[in-house]
């Protein structure tokens, strides 16, 4: 489905009984239960960019918003895991399977 917002086409994506228009949206207004009952599909939507505000008897009491990738700060997480790792000893726990162990039906 497409519709015009300020004037330019815009994809649109329905959740639920709400239907959000592109990334220019502003956020879309959930209910507690309605976000509850359509979690998945809601974070398949924030995943695409869309923005969510939760309600709660009409009053807001949360956000759902896409997360920043930040390639510097995942870099680091995975160098600091890495180097953690290298440190660790192999243990081997119980028997040794081998390769046709492993796959047998």
């Amino acid at each position: 489905m497409s519709a015009l917002l300020d004037g330019l086409p815009v994809r649109s994506h329905s959740v639920g009984k709400f239907t959000t228009f592109g990334a220019r949206l502003m956020e879309e207004a959930v209910s507690a239960a309605e976000a509850n009952r359509n979690f998945s599909q809601i974070l398949r939507s924030v995943k695409e960019g869309h923005s969510y505000v939760v309600t709660s008897h009409g009053t807001p009491v949360a956000r759902i918003v896409p997360t920043k990738r930040s390639s510097a700060l995942s870099d680091a997480a995975k160098s600091t895991l890495m180097a953690r790792l290298r440190t660790q000893p192999v243990q081997i726990v119980g028997q040794r399977w081998s390769r046709d162990e492993l796959y047998e039906e």
